[in-house]
């Protein structure tokens, strides 16, 4: 699921994917399961029943030099999971797994919703919105990296590694469990 704007983007990207790839620009997926950064993964069974809340995995080894995580390891884990429905956390510890959203955060989203519509919409407005959310929920990469582009910031440049260097100081925050 990308949650960006821009579809020839999140085309081009997905070039030799074989699975789905949606779009999620209003942010309601970071909203309803808590993302507070990317990549995260959830696993759904056939269901729809969440198997493993959010963590933060990779699919492949694109940026494996940038996080240095591997794709393997989450890959074998995902194939165990198919084959014998095992997963590492117990079911009865699903509820409550992943911390809920603070009201700042919140908020964050919010007004993130609000300035990314008014921006659609073409209003001036949408700084006020974009600044204001980021200032809730600095270190949320759904919210401060994805005003990036939408406020004609470079979500790859100079500020994006100082915003991930303070997201690093801070013990690299995000809702879900940890690594795989």
């Amino acid at each position: 699921m990308a949650i960006d704007e821009d579809t020839e983007k999140i085309r081009e990207g997905a070039v030799g994917i074989t699975y789905p790839v949606l779009m999620d620009r209003d942010h309601l997926l970071c909203e309803l399961y808590a993302i507070s950064n990317v990549p995260t993964v959830i696993w759904i069974d056939e269901n729809s029943r969440i198997a493993r809340p959010n963590s933060v995995a990779f699919g492949n080894d694109m940026f494996v030099e940038f996080h240095n995580q591997p794709s393997e390891p989450f890959k074998d884990k995902i194939r165990d999971w198919v084959h014998t429905g095992k997963v590492d956390i117990p079911a009865d510890q699903l509820p409550g797994a992943v911390e809920d959203l603070s009201d700042d955060e919140v908020d964050a989203r919010l007004h993130f919703r609000v300035a990314a519509h008014l921006r659609r919409e073409g209003s001036g407005a949408a700084a006020t919105h974009f600044s204001k959310a980021e200032e809730l929920a600095a270190l949320d990469f759904t919210i401060s990296r994805a005003a990036m582009p939408l406020t004609e910031r470079d979500p790859f440049g100079e500020e994006f590694f100082a915003l991930y260097e303070k997201w690093a100081e801070a013990g690299s925050p995000f809702h879900g469990l940890g690594r795989l």
